[in-house]
């Protein structure tokens, strides 16, 4: 007797390969814009798809130094994780201590680290307009509300997200002028490296 031939098709299903998504983790002092934020960001179809962003937020006010710390431990303890980042601001008048001591654990660590001079929102009046004058955070918090129409600190993320690569230009214009004056950190006010932080998410230089 012949052997039976099957009409179904093999139970083995193909399955496609997809490239493996990166992981990546931002620590953030703040609690409400910069989540809000960087939540949208990942939101990205173009960013879901590619890479995976776990924002550790980090609820009691610190310092840059702790939140380095914090993410220096966690980068060690994860192999998981292929990229690690810190997100934080300089503050005016008065600047957080050790900044200079953040920077080079950051940089002893292997952590990128997205530094917005005075406060986060700097960041977020670039993505509407240019600004090189000095500011103190009161004076950056005012003019933010204004270009977005908000109350508080908290923000509608996807309004920005069309403005992103405008603010990349705008923050990328402001380090080359710092650089080309001899202006050095903390005193290179107004400045944000946000545009570092995204562009290495994103894949643009």
């Amino acid at each position: 007797m012949a052997p039976r031939r099957s009409g179904g098709r093999g139970l083995r299903r193909r399955t496609a390969s997809r490239p493996e998504r990166r992981t990546v983790l931002i620590f953030c002092e703040g609690a409400a814009s910069e989540p809000d934020y960087l939540n949208a960001f990942k939101r990205l179809p173009e960013i879901r798809s590619s890479t995976a962003i776990n924002l550790m937020i980090d609820p009691s006010p610190g310092v840059p130094l702790e939140l380095v710390e914090k993410a220096a431990h966690r980068k060690r303890s994860d192999s998981e994780i292929d990229e690690c980042w810190c997100v934080f601001d300089v503050e005016w008048p008065k600047h957080h201590p050790n900044l200079d001591r953040a920077l080079r654990l950051a940089s002893a660590e292997g952590i990128g680290v997205a530094v917005t001079n005075p406060c986060f929102e700097l960041w977020l009046i670039l993505h509407f307009q240019d600004h090189s004058a000095f500011l103190d955070n009161r004076r950056a918090e005012m003019i933010s509300r204004r270009l977005d129409g908000r109350q508080g600190k908290r923000l509608d993320g996807a309004k920005y997200m069309p403005l992103r690569h405008d603010a990349c230009s705008r923050a990328a214009n402001l380090v080359a002028r710092h650089e080309q004056d001899g202006t050095e950190f903390p005193n290179n006010n107004p400045s944000s490296t946000m545009f570092e932080l995204l562009a290495a998410i994103e894949g643009i230089r």
